[in-house]
């Protein structure tokens, strides 16, 4: 059980790090297009409308993973059977993140797997 509130604590401290991380993407690309737009260059207006679009799209991107993170901690916290499966998959998708993304996902793909784990969910709620 220990092993699953350290991969919840983890899910979770994530999860605000990625929201921070959303909101410092949308103002750092905010400003950004902002002083490339107000720079006078021909290709100004292109160049800040490109900068806007990559800022909005980063932000989305990093937001949804921060609620699907939040809401995979609080699920692994309350032993929801659902929140095993959002667990392997956000792990899956964190093996990308080289190097410490691959060692979290590792690990928490680890104690998914585990059989206490599984009986554990599979006896939890839904």
């Amino acid at each position: 059980m220990s092993h699953i509130k350290v991969v919840a604590s983890l899910f979770l401290a994530l999860g605000l790090l990625l929201t921070a991380g959303a909101f410092f993407s949308s103002l750092l690309f905010g400003i950004l297009a902002a002083a490339v737009g107000n720079s006078g260059d021909d290709g100004g207006r292109v160049g800040a409308t490109l900068l806007g679009l990559t800022g909005v799209t980063l932000t989305v991107l990093a937001f949804t993973m921060a609620v699907a993170t939040l809401v995979c901690g609080w699920g692994l916290l309350k032993t929801r059977r659902w929140a095993r499966i959002l667990a392997i998959i956000l792990a899956a998708i964190c093996l990308l993140e080289f190097p410490a993304g691959t060692v979290f996902g590792v690990y928490t793909l680890w104690v998914m797997f585990n059989k206490k784990t599984e009986s554990l969910f599979a006896a939890g709620s839904s």
